[in-house]
């Protein structure tokens, strides 16, 4: 049987060595891998104290239990901003999602003098900051709050502080959403697919943030196929936007 030279012998030592190394890594993965997935699942949520603020304003696209509008209410009536801007996309030509988180705000006791109803045709969180900017800049309001789902404040955050005018003051609050806890996001589906969604979603939008193209406001207000004369609302047929 041929003996083994010592190059040889290092070789399989080595080998023996990163192998076990690699065995221990994984099993302190595996011991600390809940502390290290809330860590993950938390980086996603930024949660800041209000100060006094000209408007707070909701994200569109509120969950079924109106999660965002109830965090809002909660601010407006602890006295931190005297109105909330309810934005949200079109549904209809002539309503929108502003319009249910107009009565979601109301049900929770904002009076309907101090709700902005906010609609717009943006179909992503660039586009609707894009779209409140223009609105921030006509008002004159540079003192924001603004409220969205937990796991949305981040990609938010780093929006908005970029499509808003410059010398906006922003505090972002985080709304408790009901299917994602950055505690146990990856035991249900529905936290896994928000998860994986802002971990994709954050990057693309830093890329498009540096990339970003000037839109016309009239394009992101104005539903499709309409124009306003008065009071009253005349639409006619458009072709398809595809987005």
């Amino acid at each position: 049987m041929p003996r083994l030279n010592n190059s040889q012998r290092g070789g399989i030592i080595f080998r023996l060595a990163f192998y076990l190394f690699l065995i221990a890594f994984l099993f302190l993965i595996y011991l600390v891998r809940h502390p290290l997935l809330r860590l993950a699942g938390g980086f996603w949520i930024v949660n800041e104290s209000p100060v006094p603020s000209d408007a707070i304003v909701i994200l569109g696209d509120d969950n079924y239990n109106g999660d965002r509008a109830a965090e809002a209410a909660d601010v407006f009536k602890a006295g931190w901003a005297p109105r909330v801007i309810a934005s949200g996309r079109y549904l209809r030509p002539y309503a929108g999602i502003a319009e249910l988180e107009t009565r979601d705000l109301e049900s929770h006791g904002v009076p309907e003098s101090a709700v902005v109803p906010f609609s717009h045709r943006a179909s992503d969180t660039r586009e609707e900051c894009i779209a409140i900017g223009q609105l921030l800049s006509s008002r004159g309001w540079k003192r924001i709050l603004l409220v969205t789902s937990n796991y949305h404040t981040r990609r938010s955050e780093y929006i908005c502080e970029r499509a808003f005018p410059q010398g906006t003051m922003l505090r972002v609050i985080a709304a408790p959403d009901a299917e994602y806890d950055a505690h146990n996001w990856w035991q249900s589906r529905g936290g896994m697919k928000i998860f994986f969604h802002e971990l994709v979603g954050f990057p693309v939008a830093i890329w498009e943030m540096r990339h970003q193209a000037v839109q016309t406001v009239s394009s992101l207000l104005d539903p499709p196929g309409c124009r306003v004369p008065g009071n009253e609302l005349s639409c006619q047929p458009t072709s398809p936007v595809y987005t």
